[in-house]
C-alpha cells in the first residue's frame, strides 16, 4: 500500500477556515494546529480566565492529535502566540501541566491573532514512531 498524506478533521477549526486540525505525513513529522474556541469549534464567548482558555486549547490539541493517531508524548515542538502579555505565566503553567517532556518550545506575544477575540493560538509538531503510525502506511 502506498503511503498517503492524511488531512485530519477533528472539528476544532471548521468555524475558522478551511484548513486541517492535523496533518499526518507518512514517515515524517505530523503537525497539529488548534485555536482556543471551546467545544471543538462552537463559537461561544471566551472564558474570562486565560488559564481556562489555555486548558480548553490544550484539550483541542489533544483531540486533534488523537484523531491523527498521535499522543502528547509524540510532541517534539510547540509554537504558541499570545495576545495578552500578562497571560504568559498562566500559559506556561498550563503548558507544563499538559506537556511534561522537554519538547522544543517557542512563545511569542503578538498584537492580534486572525480574530480579535482570540488570545492564544498554538501549533504542535509530532513525530509518531509507535504502531499508530502504521495506519498511514
Amino acid at each position: 500500500m502506498t503511503a498517503v498524506t492524511q488531512f485530519i478533521d477533528a472539528t476544532v477549526s471548521r468555524h475558522i477556515g478551511t484548513y486541517s486540525d492535523a496533518v499526518a505525513i507518512p514517515a515524517a513529522p505530523r503537525s497539529s494546529s488548534c485555536l482556543p474556541p471551546r467545544d471543538c469549534g462552537r463559537t461561544e464567548p471566551r472564558p474570562e480566565d486565560f488559564a481556562e482558555e489555555a486548558r480548553q486549547a490544550s484539550d483541542n490539541v489533544c483531540e486533534a492529535l488523537r484523531c491523527a493517531g498521535a499522543e502528547l508524548s509524540d510532541i517534539v515542538q510547540v509554537r504558541s502566540w499570545l495576545t495578552p502579555r500578562g497571560a504568559i505565566d498562566a500559559y506556561v503553567k498550563v503548558r507544563k501541566g499538559v506537556i511534561s517532556h522537554r519538547a522544543a518550545n517557542m512563545l511569542a506575544v503578538v498584537p492580534q491573532l486572525i480574530r480579535p477575540s482570540l488570545r492564544r493560538e498554538s501549533e504542535v509538531t509530532t513525530v509518531v514512531t509507535h504502531s499508530a503510525a502504521e495506519q498511514y502506511e
